[in-house]
């Protein structure tokens, strides 16, 4: 069987990921459009195995490193959905509080690749938390095509809820200055968005591919807002505009950076997506905009 590479799938491919990741396609439906670019010996079974996440051969920082400590806590969601498990990790030699992150997924529950994403945040000076929004249905199931129908079932602003509710948390932790940035990927970039609206306290906000609040939800915002846009997302980049205009109109302090050629979702290292040098480019000036803000 052909060994596949990022060069040998279309366009079209990626797109059809995108739809069938934000539920526009069925599974049954996304399989029968891969059939259409399963040729010249690339077959379907090839084609879904290889868009499909890898977390075994992804993860960058391991759950047991030695330089964290990282553990799974459960703190309450009034507002949301009651009891929320989350994944708490910190530098096991932190001398005195930290700045704290609250970490936020996509719309599949908190998966490795968010997990891993938290770790690596913890290990450059700070406290992190990311919660698992499928908390109140049992948890990540183990996979993401199950997260992504687990999710549908709640609200999305009792979810919402749940990361206010973990800014909270962290905010009140022993080891935490109280200075609070949020990031959040696809769906947790709109988290991220609204965290900064509902939160007047919110030290810094940078939504990855996200969508943006309204014209009226953007006037609250009081953080200063670092966004990142993969080029080829027109489905997310279409709201840009507008969402500028609003920033703009009410004084509100913000960078936005364009990665050009690269596709929604190109920080998740787990997927063909993924494009290193837009997502380490990506990365560093997200924790280089934390460190600034929470100083």
């Amino acid at each position: 069987m052909k060994s596949l590479k990022k060069e040998d799938i279309s366009q079209e491919v990626f797109d059809l990921y995108d739809d069938y990741a934000h539920n526009k396609i069925n599974r049954r439906q996304f399989v029968e459009k891969l059939s259409l670019y399963a040729v010249g010996g690339i077959t379907v079974g090839s084609l879904l195995s290889f868009v499909s996440p890898n977390y075994v051969d992804s993860i960058l920082v391991q759950p047991d490193d030695e330089r964290l400590v990282s553990e799974y806590i459960n703190y309450e969601s009034p507002q949301g959905g009651g009891t929320i498990k989350g994944l708490l990790s910190y530098p096991k030699d932190a001398n005195g509080k930290l700045p704290g992150i609250v970490v936020i997924h996509e719309n599949r529950g908190l998966n490795p690749y968010i997990e891993d994403t938290a770790r690596r945040a913890a290990l450059e000076g700070f406290i992190t938390l990311a919660p698992d929004a499928l908390s109140p249905l049992g948890g990540y199931p183990g996979n993401d095509d199950e997260g992504r129908t687990m999710q549908r079932e709640r609200d999305r602003n009792e979810m919402l809820e749940d990361f206010i509710a973990a800014y909270h948390h962290l905010h009140a932790h022993e080891l935490c200055t109280g200075k609070i940035g949020a990031v959040g990927f696809c769906f947790g970039g709109w988290i991220a968005n609204m965290m900064a609206v509902r939160i007047p306290t919110l030290s810094a906000a940078v939504p990855f591919y996200g969508g943006q609040p309204s014209a009226e939800e953007t006037a609250h915002i009081k953080a200063p807002i670092m966004l990142q846009f993969a080029g080829l997302d027109t489905r997310v980049n279409a709201g840009w505009e507008d969402y500028e205009k609003a920033l703009k109109e009410h004084n509100i302090e913000h960078t936005a950076h364009f990665y050009p050629e690269v596709n929604h979702g190109f920080h998740n290292n787990t997927t063909p997506r993924f494009d290193k040098e837009a997502a380490d480019l990506a990365w560093s000036r997200t924790i280089a905009f934390f460190k600034e803000k929470m100083e």
